[in-house]
This record gives C-alpha cells, sequence and structure tokens, in this order.
C-alpha cells in the first residue's frame, strides 16, 4: 500500500512521535510510507524579540525544525507553500491519514481522496487554546477514524455517529524505555510532565506536591517539557529539564518512585505507559486515556479529577508505605507495559487500513 500521513506541523509531540512509529514499521513491512507537511515557517524576528522580552529564550531553526520524524530518519515531504495541502501536493496514495483536526479539514476539500481517508484521533481537540468550532466539525467528517483509546471511539460514535471506528492503543518502545528491577529510594522521588496547556493540569498537579511536600519534606520533585515555563511560576525545589533527549526522559523515570497526573484530558497517555515500563507506579486522574492504562490499586491509582486531597493521599500512600508493597506496584507496572507492543499495534493498525480500502 501506499500510504500518506499529513502532518500539521512535524515537531516533538508525544502524538507525532506515535505518527512517527507507525511511519516506521509500517515501512518496515513493506509499505511506502509518504509523511506530507506544509512548508515549515520559521518565528519571524517580532516574535523572537518578544521571547527575548519575556526571557523565553531565542529559538534558532535547528531547534524548530526538531521533530520526530527526522530523529527516526523518515524523511518529510514539505509542500512549496506556507499553506494548507492541497491536492497538487499529495503524492498518488492507497491511503490518506489524517493526524489533526486541521489536516482533516485540509483533506475535506481534496475531492479525490475522500472515499480513501482515514482520521487518525489521538485526542478529543475542543481545548480553549484551539479553535473550538472549527476541530469539533471534522470530527462530524464521514471519514473512518482510528483512535488510540476506547473513551474516544465512545465519544466518536455516540456524539458523531462514526459508522466505522477503529481503537488501536498506543504501545511503548521497549528498547527506549526500561529499567532494572529496584527498590524505593530512600529519599522519595515524584516526577511529572510539564505543559502550561491547560488541559495537562499543571496548576493541580503543583497543589497535591505541595500538600506531598507538607508530609515528605525530602521530597525531590523532577520535570521535563518541551517549553520552558512562560506564566506558571514553578517552586524552586523542582529540577526541570526542556525538551530532553529520550535518554534522559528514560533516566527520569527510572529514578522515580511515582509518575504524577493530574491532567483534565488525556487521549492515551504516552508517558504513563513509559514511566511504568521503567518500573515506575502511577497517580493519575481519571481523564480519559489513563483509565485504559492503570489498574487501579494494582499498578497505580486512578482519582477524580482536580481531586486534590485525594490525589496527594494516594502519593503519600505509594511513597511512605511498606517498601514490599512499593516494590509489588513497580513489578505489575512493569509487567503490565509488557503487555504493549508496537510491532501489534502496527498490525492492527494496517488491518484498520486494509479494512477501509476494501470498503
Amino acid at each position: 500500500m501506499i500510504i500518506t500521513f499529513i502532518m500539521a506541523n512535524p515537531n516533538m509531540s508525544g502524538g507525532d512521535r506515535v505518527c512517527a512509529i507507525y511511519a516506521q514499521k509500517l515501512s518496515a513491512k513493506g509499505h511506502t510510507v509518504n509523511i506530507l507537511a506544509p512548508r515549515k515557517r520559521y518565528l519571524s524576528l517580532k516574535k523572537q524579540f518578544k521571547r527575548l522580552l519575556k526571557g523565553e529564550g531565542w529559538l534558532s531553526k535547528n531547534i524548530q525544525q526538531k521533530n520526530h520524524f527526522s530523529e527516526l530518519n523518515i524523511p518529510i515531504i514539505f509542500s512549496k507553500k506556507h499553506a494548507p495541502i492541497k491536492e497538487d501536493d499529495i503524492p498518488e496514495s492507497d491511503i490518506i491519514i489524517a493526524t489533526w483536526w486541521e489536516t482533516a479539514e485540509w483533506i475535506s476539500s481534496v475531492d479525490k481522496y475522500q472515499n480513501k481517508t482515514i482520521y487518525f484521533v489521538q485526542h478529543y481537540e475542543v481545548h480553549s487554546h484551539i479553535d473550538n468550532k472549527r476541530s469539533f466539525a471534522t470530527y462530524n467528517l464521514p471519514y473512518p477514524k482510528i483512535t488510540v483509546a476506547k473513551w474516544l471511539t465512545k465519544i466518536m460514535k455516540e456524539n458523531f455517529n462514526s459508522k466505522k471506528v477503529f481503537t488501536v492503543l498506543n504501545s511503548v518502545d521497549h528498547e527506549m524505555f526500561f529499567a532494572n528491577k529496584r527498590e524505593r529510594n530512600p529519599t522519595p522521588v515524584l516526577s511529572f510532565l510539564f505543559s502550561e496547556k491547560e488541559f495537562k493540569g499543571v496548576d493541580d498537579a503543583l497543589k497535591v506536591i505541595h500538600k506531598v511536600k507538607e508530609k515528605i519534606p525530602s521530597l525531590h520533585v523532577i520535570a521535563f517539557g518541551q517549553k520552558a515555563p512562560n506564566k506558571i511560576i514553578l517552586p524552586d525545589y523542582i529540577e526541570l529539564h526542556i525538551d530532553p533527549a529520550q535518554s534522559t526522559i528514560r533516566d527520569i523515570y527510572s529514578k522515580s518512585d511515582i509518575w504524577l497526573c493530574c491532567s483534565l484530558s488525556e487521549g492515551f497517555g504516552l508517558t504513563l505507559l513509559e514511566a511504568m515500563a521503567c518500573r515506575t507506579p502511577v497517580v493519575s486522574t481519571k481523564c480519559g486515556g489513563p483509565e485504559d492504562i492503570i489498574i487501579d490499586g494494582y499498578n497505580g491509582y486512578l482519582c477524580e479529577i482536580s481531586q486534590i486531597d485525594e490525589l496527594a493521599k494516594r502519593v503519600i500512600e505509594i511513597l511512605t508505605d511498606a517498601p514490599t508493597k512499593w516494590l509489588s506496584f513497580s513489578d505489575n507496572a512493569f509487567q503490565h507495559a509488557k503487555s504493549y507492543n508496537w510491532d501489534i499495534a502496527t498490525s492492527n493498525f494496517e488491518a484498520a487500513i486494509e479494512s477501509v480500502i476494501r470498503g
């Protein structure tokens, strides 16, 4: 098959990493895989100076170009214009994969591929920082869909009357994310994903961490994220890594005693599964994707969204209960993560594509 993924702006996001992995593995299975995106728009001098005034630093072209596709040596076809993808930009394909609401919107105006398009839904993109009405409308487009979580499949079927929806859970790269069996640290270590996107719930995470720190003053906190803080002020005791290498992320997971997720909404929750693959138990909100990953009381805990006291209680419990209990959570997290396999996920993704092509 000739498969073309339409990307909005190739970058280092988790969603793009998933697309890059599928592209790599589908190519290895003998398919021709194209990655198509609009020509890259770099920050203007005006925007760069605004960044400097905010203390965010200058972004070089190399940093702006960084993406998961280049990290995996997957070539990208960039269109000639800084504009939405048009029919003339698309190489001859058996199937088109729209990977984001804007890309679904672009393809909706390309008559040639109306019966050859799949909408790959990795989140319910109706957040305050994007054009809600436009993103919402794309879910009503008549394309078959592949989702990464059961809650997304339910929404697509029940709210948008989607007739053909395939659920293909994400996985984890076990060659990249792993750890030897270990005991809980004498000085507890908590880690989390830093992002200023409202739905990531970092404000709640900081409230939880403050409560845990009151009970466990020695708590060491590590965070990593793509961008430096702009609006959120982090306490001095948080060790923050900006745009770290994947090996650094693995090291953070591997020396942590708990991974905390306070998201208000999470498409899948890739970082949770990566942490578990590194033997780290997880405390998370019931925010969508994590509910497919965490078995409450077995490899971590699930709590209601924004229930700060309950989240803090569960974190403290894992960090202070008997070491043998933590070890049990750690082993269970590792074993559960091992059941996720990218080769199986790719075969399921491939089967969904073949089903759509067969009509």
